[in-house]
């Protein structure tokens, strides 16, 4: 991606990659109430009073939201992130343990030797976040290991402060009578959803300011149009699809993204089956997209 996007920097007067997909805090857009959202994500974080689930839509800015998090605790606080939890029962604990320098002889004094350096780093002023992102896919075996150390506590907070990110199977993992107790130690539960119109025109025209854009309109309004409609609210899709038409309009030697480039943008990417709706909304953009290719023709005339 980042290889395709430095093709044309130059030709748009560019300093960097606008809609890379690598979750860069750099680019971070705070409206549909993000900034908020990355506020009380961080509040409840620091609460330490129990586990904390983080839901989203594939593509929805999860990863981001993390990455987010983790740039703004505090010196205070050490972190353990787990980007692909897929790890049996005895691995996961094991893995969290190494991340904190905790070596056990055996697997059965593993989590007393995790704790005790827990209750060491707390007495020490210490606070012990584990963020673990597409939670969704671990095994049911592995959160309820994970569970248990959120018994690990004090007096008046929790020695660990579990953040799990998920995709919205995490709340159906989580239904599962075998992880009663699991949810009954959630206290937050926040929800990422995916961007309004308004906010995704500006959450694109963000993104080009950050690399570098000072000129005007960049897409075409018919351009922007199509790149909305089918990204559905989702930032991964409109990265995908934003980064590929300006790729296509760099090969056209054009200084504008048209309805054309978005076109091969979405074709070479292809389908968006993400949204329940899409064949519904596929005919409507396609009945649309022929009324304005007429009204143009006829304006022409």
């Amino acid at each position: 991606m980042v290889i395709m996007s430095s093709l044309y920097l130059e030709h748009f007067g560019l300093s960097s990659p606008p809609f890379s997909i690598l979750p860069d805090p750099d680019f971070f857009f705070a409206g549909e109430n993000r900034g908020m959202f990355i506020a009380a994500l961080l509040h409840a974080t620091l609460q330490a009073e129990g586990i904390i689930l983080v839901v989203g839509e594939v593509g929805s800015g999860k990863t981001l939201m993390s990455r987010m998090l983790l740039s703004r605790l505090p010196d205070t606080v050490d972190t353990v992130y787990l980007p692909n939890p897929v790890f049996s029962r005895d691995e996961i604990i094991d893995v969290i343990a190494r991340d904190l320098g905790v070596i056990a002889a055996s697997q059965g004094m593993r989590l007393e030797a995790l704790q005790q350096e827990l209750i060491r780093r707390h007495a020490h002023g210490r606070q012990v976040v584990v963020l673990i992102d597409e939670a969704h896919a671990m095994p049911v075996e592995s959160i309820e290991e994970v569970r248990r150390l959120s018994n690990l506590e004090t007096e008046h907070c929790k020695l660990v402060q579990l953040v799990l990110c998920g995709q919205p199977e995490l709340d159906t993992l989580l239904a599962a009578p075998s992880l009663r107790q699991v949810r009954d130690r959630v206290v937050y539960r926040l929800v990422l959803h995916k961007f309004s119109a308004g906010d995704a025109v500006s959450y694109l025209d963000h993104r080009l300011r950050v690399a570098g854009w000072r000129g005007g309109r960049l897409f075409s309004a018919f351009a922007e149009w199509l790149l909305l409609n089918d990204a559905n609210g989702r930032a991964r899709r409109l990265n995908l699809i934003a980064d590929k038409a300006l790729l296509a309009a760099f090969a056209d030697d054009k200084k504008q993204v048209s309805a054309k480039h978005v076109w091969m943008a979405i074709g070479d990417i292809g389908a968006n089956f993400s949204s329940a709706a899409f064949k519904s909304r596929s005919v409507r953009l396609f009945i649309l997209a022929l009324t304005a290719i007429a009204a143009m023709v006829i304006k022409t005339l």
